[in-house]
Parts: structure tokens; sequence; C-alpha cells
């Protein structure tokens, strides 16, 4: 095994890193729509000629699927020789071009030099709609992939430098807000051309063969990282069970079961005993499993090991075909992420049982709540506004979890009031954390939010989902499992209607709105070994009620730290 010096290592990722993020940026800054501008629903990754993951930027891992499928599954499609300077790809399938879902939409760019191509540059980017049976596309209830918008298999977008303004027609126009989509698209190709640019740069700075070189021994010194970390575990195998509120439509829960064996330095993670796809749209293809399995792993083994190629080598996946995390085509798979973050919350309840204790961490609020909005502009031009809303984090041995916080697959910002408001003919009544969600525990788990947006004019539509009514995170070794989601609709005439599963193509009045409260964040370890003190100072903080901390903590006097 040929020495590879870490510093140089760590060095280089980051200069790769430096281009991601400096693509990412331009995304971020130069979009038009919300969803990117605001809540950063993109990511950008670097790929060898070969396809493989050198370098993604640190935004949401979930969308690490749809590049990652789109380059590989572009290579099994199109020889490198068919390829020409100038052409750009476009894709969303999740069955034809590896994608992960169909509003989020991938730019891939091979990169040349001398004529050859060396690099792929890929970004994706969430559309907030691209066509299909309801506004914003996605909804737990469509059965199918076709209700599910515009399906795109690998196309130029642009050939040999030339933009294709039919084919960019033809796509925006099959979705509510065609212009919104083609400005981010011409954005997401001109930050694609701003990477290509870097990469040619950084290999005219330290020649082809350098740099080619360093990015493979990056993955061979990120292999033996990924394999030493799992050789400190004890080998075994360590099962875990969890399940989803419903399957979409209404229902029976879904269960996923893992079996994670460790074996010499190398780990397989079993799906076996999961139950078949859902009729609703809860199912995950295969690169959205990849990229939850990855980051499941990442962040339980060591979240400083670079995410690319050599990371995913000790890792094996085994998902039997037509389950719900492996389904058979044509079945809706717009709300993956429900599924892909319990995938997560089972990853990290099986590593627990193997982990020292201070390394592992309680399930978080890990459930993509969401929000959905369609109506019109002040301007009278259509609009779509979607958000994930983030919840508790779960609880360390040392450490309480965060507060309203992303967690697992997704890494979306929140977006603020202000910019809300500005763009839509909408208002937040009330955002903040929400009191007696934080799962009891020595440490306790992070609080959830509560977001409450209304209509300020009529005939809004909302879709709003509140998953983790049934299952919400639970707590590990005693701790207690965090608050459940819920979900409000108040009309305008003061009463409130509570909403058991989910609102649905809901046509608002003037002065009605959503009230969602997402989930809390398990807790760790016996809620009574909890100071009296830091019961206390969690009450004073507004984390808790006195009613929460008699129920819950029966230490807790009242007088303590007085």
């Amino acid at each position: 095994m040929s020495a590879i010096n870490p510093i140089d290592m760590e060095v280089f990722n980051n200069r790769l890193l430096s281009i991601t993020d400096e693509v990412m940026n331009t995304l971020i800054r130069s979009s038009f729509s919300t969803n990117i501008k605001e809540r950063k629903d993109a990511s950008v990754a670097i790929f060898d000629r070969e396809g493989r993951l050198i370098c993604q930027a640190l935004y949401i891992p979930m969308l690490l699927s749809g590049v990652m499928g789109g380059v590989e599954t572009l290579l099994e499609t199109r020889k490198l020789e068919s390829l020409r300077e100038g052409d750009v790809f476009i894709c969303n399938d999740v069955y034809l071009a590896g994608g992960s879902h169909s509003n989020d939409i991938s730019i891939i760019t091979p990169v040349f030099l001398d004529g050859r191509v060396e690099y792929f540059i890929g970004n994706i980017g969430h559309h907030s709609d691209v066509g299909g049976v309801v506004p914003g596309s996605t909804d737990h209830i469509l059965t199918s992939v076709f209700a599910e918008g515009i399906r795109i298999p690998h196309m130029r977008i642009m050939r040999e430098g030339v933009l294709d303004e039919e084919l960019l027609s033809m796509i925006a126009h099959n979705t509510r807000d065609p212009m919104e989509r083609i400005l981010d698209l011409k954005v997401q190709i001109a930050a694609n051309n701003q990477g290509a640019r870097s990469l040619r740069r950084l290999s005219q700075e330290h020649s082809l063969a350098r740099v080619q070189k360093s990015m493979a021994d990056l993955l061979t010194y990120t292999e033996r990282r990924m394999r030493q970390k799992l050789r400190e575990l004890p080998d075994g195998e360590y099962s875990s069970e969890v399940y989803t509120d419903d399957e979409g439509v209404p229902g029976p829960c879904k269960r996923i079961c893992l079996t994670v064996r460790i074996q010499d330095g190398g780990v397989t993670l079993d799906f076996a005993g999961s139950d078949r796809q859902a009729k609703g749209s809860i199912n995950m293809g295969r690169y959205p499993l990849l990229a939850a399995v990855f980051c499941g792993i990442n962040m339980m083994v060591d979240p400083t090991i670079p995410a690319n190629f050599g990371m995913f080598q000790p890792v094996r996946i085994e998902a039997p075909k037509g389950t719900i995390v492996n389904p058979e085509f044509p079945a809706a798979v717009g709300n993956r992420e429900y599924t892909a973050q319990r995938v997560v919350r089972a990853i990290t309840l099986a590593f627990a049982q193997v982990l020292p204790r201070e390394r592992a961490v309680a399930p978080s609020a890990d459930i993509n709540t969401g929000m959905a909005f369609y109506g019109r502009r002040r301007s009278g031009e259509p609009f779509v506004y979607v958000e994930a809303v983030a919840g508790g984090v779960g609880a360390t041995l040392h450490k309480d979890g965060m507060h309203g916080t992303q967690v697992g697959i997704t890494n979306t910002s929140n977006t603020p009031a202000e910019a809300l408001e500005i763009e839509f003919p909408l208002i937040v009544r009330e955002y903040g954390l929400a009191s007696d969600t934080a799962g009891p525990g020595r440490t306790q788990g992070g609080a959830a939010i509560i977001r409450d947006i209304g209509a300020l004019v009529d005939g809004v539509s909302v879709s709003t989902k509140a998953d983790g009514k049934k299952s919400p995170a639970p707590g590990i070794f005693g701790g207690g499992e965090g608050g459940r989601a819920s979900l409000e609709y108040h009309r305008a005439d003061g009463t409130i209607e509570e909403i058991e599963m989910f609102v649905v193509d809901r046509i608002m009045a003037k002065g009605e709105a959503a009230r969602l409260i997402s989930p809390g964040g398990g807790g760790f370890g016996d809620p009574v070994e909890r100071t009296p003190a830091e019961v206390a100072r969690s009450i004073r903080d507004g984390f808790i009620s006195t009613d929460f901390a008699s129920q819950h903590y029966p230490q807790y006097s009242g007088k303590a730290n007085k």
C-alpha cells in the first residue's frame, strides 16, 4: 500500500470543495426561485471521467442521489467518444436517469481538456413545480410516477455550446410557473460552466496528470479511513426496525427492517423483511436509497471522512426488489424523503448498539414535515411555494439536542418570513420553537418548530403533510420520545380543525391558515439522571413547561436553582 500524505489529501479535498462551493454560491445568488435562493435546496458535485464521485458540496445529502445517478446512468447510455465540447445534459427521471424525484432537475456538464472528457460537473436544484396532478408536483396520495410531473431522461439541453431553446421551452411550459423554470435552469447551466472553468484552471496550474493522481489518491485515502473506522467496531449483526406513519394514501404504516453486518473493515446493510412498496408516493428509488445509506453511515462512523466514491467502497447494500426501499416501476416516488429519513433513523438505531456510548446519538425529528402553497401573485402570475419544516435534533451523551434544525438527508435553510411575505400573498402568523416537544432524558432532545402560514387573498391552495404523528423520534438508553407532529387548519371564522394526516388541495380563503408543529428530538439516558438545575433552566428558557417537568422529571421540585 503506497504512502499517502493525509495533510496533502485534506488540502486537495478542500481545494475541490472550494470549486463546488463556488458553483453553489453562484446558484444561490443568481437563482430566481425562493426554493434555491432562500432555502438553498440545491447541490453540486464533481466526478472523474469514469463517473466516480470525487467531491460534493456540503449542503444536502439527499441531492447527491440525483447528480450521482445522473452521471452514472449517462455513462451507461452514452459513450464518452460521442460527447462534444459544449454539450450539457438535463435529466430528472428516477427510473431512466437515476434521479431523486421529478422536482429535482440535474444539469450535467462534461469538462473537456485538449479535446477529451476528463471530468463531469453536475448540479441539481429542487424546482417548486414540474407539472403533474397537483401544484408542487409531489403529494403522498399520488400512486404513479406519471402523476408526478414531467419525466426527463438524459437529453442535451446544449449542443456544442448552443442552447436548445425549444427543449427548454417544452420543459418549462409543462409546469405551473414556466418563467421561473426557464430562469433557474439557465442559472444551473451557467453555474456549471463556471465550475468547468475552475476545473480547467486547476489542471493547468498543477498539470492534468498531477490532478488525476491526486483524485485517485483521495479516493484511496478515503476508503482506507472508512475501513479503519469500521475495523474499530466489533464484528457482528445489529438490527433495527422503523415505521412510516402510513403508506402515503390512508392505510397501514410501512415497516423498514435493517440488519447491519460489520465484518473486517466492511459493512453490509440488508433491508430484507421490509414491507412491499407503498401505494402512495413515499417509495424511494435506487439512488435516493444510496444517498440515505451513505449519509447515515457517514454520520455514525466518522462525519469528517470526505463524501466521495472511496467512502462507498466498504459499503454493500441489499434491498429486495418491490419493497418500499426499492420499488418497481411505475411506483410513485415524489415524497421519497420521508422514507429516506426513516432509513437514516434505522441506521442511527442500529449503530447505537455498537458504537461507544459517547458516540451514539438519539434519533432526531427525521421527518420531512412539509408545506406547499399555490396561487396567484399580486401581479397575477402563478406561484408555487414549498418548504420543509425543521424539527428537534436527538440528544447525545453530553449534550442536549439542537432546536429547530434540519437533520439527516435534508439540510435546507428556513425561508425568512420577510422574504416569503414580500414574494407571495402569504403571511407568517407564528414562527418559533414549540414547548414540550423535546424528548426527556439525561440529556434532552431538541425542540420542534411551529410554522403558521396564512393566506392574504382568496383562492390559495395548500397541501401540508404532518408526518411524525404516529412515529415520533424514539429516545435511547432510557430516554423518552420527542414530541409528535400536529397539524391544524384555522378558518377565517375562528374555528380550528385538527388534521389527522394531511391537507390535500384545500382552497384557503383570505384569513385562513395552516398551523404545523414538527416533531421533537429523542432524549438520551434516563430522565431521572438530569439535574434539577438543568430541568429548571429548560423551564426558564421555555423549552418545557412545569407540567411537563413534573410528568417526566420527578426529581424536579420547582425549587431547584432558585
